[in-house]
């Protein structure tokens, strides 16, 4: 296979599946070895660059996936008249961050961390495709394990996991107890101000 006819098969495959499709189905599809397609998606990149073309090619873990660029989503919005999603709440992105981190977990394990009932947000986050079952455990009740999507990476621009932000360890942060004694500290000042 010649090098352009390759990458116009990997093109119209991306373009066709609409969805990230994995490398390895990718370059089933295609024909070719996984060291071809990671030298033709380059070359093809570089010919939507060359072209000043709308189109990209994300890379969402192993997946690959033919997109439009972001300067272009409005357009996109006023054509098809949608209407702009709705921000997830506080509770969403806490529970995401959770999951991601952590992945995959329960919804108990989400639970215990932020220390209410979380399974509505988890329902609701797998019916925006930003979560997916991730199988069962196996312990007593075979809880439902949940891991991010390649979803959720296209939406927070991540290529990977690893590209997540470093989680701050406990050096410089404030503890509890801190806390606890600086408010005591200051009560005792108010009412040493309060008697003079």
């Amino acid at each position: 296979m010649k090098i352009n006819e390759g990458i116009s098969v990997i093109e119209a495959i991306l373009f066709a599946s609409g969805e990230p499709i994995e490398t390895e189905k990718l370059c089933t599809a295609a024909g070719i070895e996984e060291d071809t397609l990671l030298k033709l998606i380059p070359l093809l990149m570089d010919r939507y660059e060359s072209t000043g073309s709308a189109l990209t090619v994300l890379k969402l873990g192993s997946c690959y996936q033919l997109a439009v660029k972001s300067d272009y989503i409005e357009y996109i919005r006023a054509a098809l008249e949608t209407k702009k999603n709705t921000p997830l709440s506080p509770a969403a992105m806490e529970v995401l961050t959770i999951i991601a981190y952590n992945q995959p977990v329960t919804k108990g394990f989400v639970e215990h961390i932020r220390g209410i009932d979380s399974s509505s947000v988890v329902n609701s986050l797998v019916e925006k495709n930003l979560l997916e079952e991730a199988g069962r455990l196996d312990v007593p009740g075979r809880p439902i394990a949940y891991k991010t999507t390649s979803a959720f990476l296209r939406c927070f621009q991540l290529s990977s996991l690893d590209d997540l932000p470093v989680l701050p360890n406990s050096e410089g942060q404030v503890s509890f107890d801190e806390i606890l004694i600086s408010k005591e500290e200051a009560g005792e000042a108010d009412s040493e101000n309060a008697e003079k």
